[in-house]
């Protein structure tokens, strides 16, 4: 999980300041275990709702956050491990949302571009189902 002091110096780096509001919500968003929507981050700090949704935003541009969609049309946001292009597992029972290291769509990508003749410029792409231990609960509540 990226430190403060290390956020902190990467938006200083590209010349963001870093006010009292922008740093409570840098600490609300770092003390969450899992994903989490800009509403709880708002709840959780004095910050304004402009300043919680532009520094949410800048954190996913630099790749310290990114954006989770979950099964049910909500937008997440969680700490990202990865400072690259990925994607995501969403398990429909708990709520885990586990990285997904390669992106395999680049091929699909190129045709649609071909195809369409569209100038793709980005893509998102969630899989939903149920993690191991989801279905192990369910097997063993299936038993019972």
């Amino acid at each position: 999980m990226p430190a403060l002091e290390a956020i902190e110096g990467a938006l200083a780096a590209r010349g963001y300041r870093l006010t009292p509001a922008r740093r409570a919500v840098l600490q609300a968003i770092l003390s969450r275990a899992e994903h989490f929507t800009a509403e709880e981050v708002m709840r959780q700090t004095s910050a304004g709702r402009a300043t919680v949704f532009r520094t949410v935003r800048l954190l996913c541009d630099m790749g310290i956050l990114c954006r989770v969609l979950l099964e049910d049309g909500r937008l997440h946001y969680r700490l990202s491990d990865h400072r690259h292009h990925h994607h995501h597992l969403v398990c429909m029972g708990c709520g885990r949302v586990q990285d997904l290291e390669e992106c395999a769509v680049g091929g699909l990508v190129r045709e649609l571009a071909r195809s369409t003749g569209y100038e793709i410029q980005g893509h998102w792409l969630e899989f939903y189902g149920r993690c191991l231990s989801c279905r192990q609960s369910d097997d063993q509540r299936g038993e019972a």
